[in-house]
């Protein structure tokens, strides 16, 4: 049985930081490239970062580049998304997506979902 479990979400302040991490079972982790998505109030859900099957290999949303920042430990079976200078905008439940494309770049590559984590950025 596949899970990919988040943690981390919280309630801050903008301005600071937060780590999210996702925990993988029940599949070969560096078999699949990995991702996060997120999915504010009333809105889409959106492709926030990915990183290939090694971590050699990482992409942004073009708004979020620079402030947030995706890894993965192959040994550990784990990906996180570093948080950083959080804005209210950034107010969403954070999702945990494995693919077996090479590339993730989109919600409908994902084969695995994880339940999401909620991210709350006060004002």
């Amino acid at each position: 049985q596949v899970q990919l479990v988040e943690s981390g979400g919280g309630l801050v302040q903008a301005g600071d930081s937060l780590r999210l991490s996702c925990a993988v079972s029940g599949l070969t982790f560096s078999n699949y490239a990995m991702g996060w998505f997120r999915r504010a109030p009333g809105k889409e859900r959106e492709f926030v970062a990915a990183i290939r099957r090694f971590g050699d290999i990482t992409s942004y949303a073009d708004s979020l580049k620079g402030r947030f920042t995706i890894s993965r430990d192959n040994a550990k079976l784990t990906l996180a998304l570093q948080m950083n200078s959080l804005k209210p905008e950034d107010t969403a439940v954070y999702y945990c997506a494995a693919s077996s494309y090479l590339k993730l770049t989109s919600a409908r590559d994902s084969d695995y979902w994880g339940q999401g984590t909620q991210v709350t950025v006060s004002s």
